[in-house]
């Protein structure tokens, strides 16, 4: 997956929320305009070419003053889908670009 791509449909109001992104963008009062202005001005930190539910993508962007995570696969109309959406924040991530390392136990 590649950010332009991504924003090309996202331009056109092209992309589809999981319910599980719904559901968290709620939680985290995240408006579906926040989605949008983030991934239009966000950047691919992270990418799961192999991930199980098919290739995805975490994406690192801004809206109202706050840093955004949208993880973003292909639904199967060839749509952007996005899968889950949160702020980053402690303990999972130390900065909005840094994740904090898993130590195995």
């Amino acid at each position: 997956m590649n950010i332009e791509d991504i924003q090309g449909y996202v331009r056109k109001n092209e992309f589809i929320l999981s319910a599980h992104a719904h559901e968290e963008r709620q939680n985290e009062d995240i408006k579906t305009e926040d989605i949008r202005q983030a991934i239009l001005d966000g950047r691919i930190i992270e990418d799961y070419p192999d991930d199980r539910r098919g290739p995805s993508c975490l994406i690192l962007g801004h809206s109202r003053g706050r840093s955004l995570h949208i993880v973003c696969g292909r639904a199967t109309n060839g749509l952007p889908l996005i899968i889950t959406v949160y702020i980053p924040r402690e303990p999972k991530w130390l900065s909005p670009e840094i994740r904090r390392e898993r130590h195995s136990r």
